[in-house]
């Protein structure tokens, strides 16, 4: 009877087993996904993520400053309050040192326009091109169709037209105000972020450890990619600040013994664009470009100073960045050029400013995680 009962029991089936390329590509998948989910998130909330990073960039430049505070004694809160008071300080008697060379550039403005208009004027339009003479017959072939099959309004029917207001300065300056009240308020959250961050020390880098898990070994990880993060960090905030003050130094410089008007402000200007890589001394050739034409009233003396502005950027962009910025974060220059269309495309003009951070504290992750080696390879020079 036993065995007739163990005869008629039904076979269990037991699970087959996964195949490891079918789990593979389930990770792979999700991975993707994640990443994908994850850029989107930053590329949506742009407006809340930018000011921490920036509060946190701006935190670690003066995290040595703070230091020697706390090595003299002074409390964390009141020494950060005091860096954070120098520092704006320090920004806005720079603004207003610059305030008269500003305001002779509004003032110059009606004369500048006016001196555009004569050139154009005073430009002989010579033989029409192929493009001029391909747009005056599409103009005379849709006049012709709009004569062979006019548009006449029905009876009793009042025809209207729509005409564009007129341009009104008063609209832009409102404009102008609104963004300008923005920008302030967001440079004043930035502030106090740095203020907290810097009042805090180690806080956070002692919650981080906590979080890492219980063993030695994730503690000592940890501690090692966050000590990282500070070093790479900070050489790549002296080096930009070192490049920007020799571009806009030698700017002035040129600019001066040129002749230019204003120096000081286009050098500035210079030394505050040369932090975006690429677009940056582009933006500067260009407007020191137009602003001699308008000074000057000729052409030779425009290219002139635009090819010292495009010199000054080259040099220091080709020769001493690379080498300074490649003895500082140890990545391959198309890695960066990469990270820096990425994080341009997700987060535009502060994008390109602050891919090469971002890229510095990627590296220091991969460097020390395991599972990420291949993509601090990757980076790697």
């Amino acid at each position: 009877m036993k065995s007739l009962l163990e005869n008629e029991r039904p076979a269990t089936t037991e699970p087959a087993a996964v195949p490891p390329s079918a789990i593979d590509v389930r990770g792979t998948a999700l991975t993707l996904l994640s990443v994908l989910a994850v850029v989107l998130l930053l590329q949506y909330a742009r407006a809340v993520v930018i000011p921490v990073v920036l509060a946190i960039l701006i935190s670690y430049a003066l995290e040595p400053y703070a230091k020697a505070l706390d090595r003299l004694r002074v409390p964390r809160p009141i020494g950060a309050a005091l860096l954070l008071t120098a520092l704006t300080i320090g920004g806005g008697s720079l603004v207003y040192g610059l305030r008269a060379e500003a305001a002779s550039i509004v003032d110059q403005l009606p004369a500048a326009a006016r001196r555009l208009r004569q050139q154009i004027e005073r430009r002989d339009p010579g033989p029409p091109n192929a493009m001029e003479q391909v747009q005056k017959a599409a103009t005379e072939l849709e006049k012709a169709a709009e004569a062979a099959s006019p548009t006449l309004p029905a009876a009793g029917v009042q025809r209207v037209q729509v005409e564009s207001p007129p341009f009104n300065i008063t609209d832009y300056a409102m404009s102008g105000s609104l963004s300008v009240a923005t920008l302030f308020a967001q440079v004043v959250l930035i502030l106090f972020l740095v203020y907290f961050l810097l009042a805090s020390g180690n806080l956070y880098r002692r919650k981080l450890v906590r979080i890492a898990g219980p063993s030695l070994s994730k503690k000592k990880i940890t501690v090692q990619i966050l000590s990282e993060i500070d070093r790479q960090i900070e050489k790549f905030l002296l080096v930009q600040v070192f490049t920007s003050t020799v571009v806009a130094i030698a700017t002035w410089l040129a600019f001066r013994w040129l002749g230019l008007n204003q120096a000081g402000v286009w050098g500035l200007a210079a030394g505050i664009f040369n932090s975006i890589p690429y677009l940056g001394p582009v933006v500067v050739t260009g407007g020191t470009t137009a602003v001699a034409f308008l000074q000057f009233g000729h052409v030779k003396m425009a290219l002139i100073v635009g090819a010292v502005s495009l010199a000054i950027t080259s040099l220091e962009g080709y020769l001493l960045t690379p080498w300074l910025t490649s003895r500082a974060a140890r990545m391959n220059a198309v890695a960066v050029f990469v990270g820096i269309l990425f994080w341009g495309w997700v987060w535009n003009v502060w994008g390109m400013l602050l891919a090469v951070p971002i890229l510095m504290a990627v590296k220091a992750v991969c460097d020390h995680v395991e599972d990420f080696k291949p993509l601090a390879e990757l980076i790697g020079e």
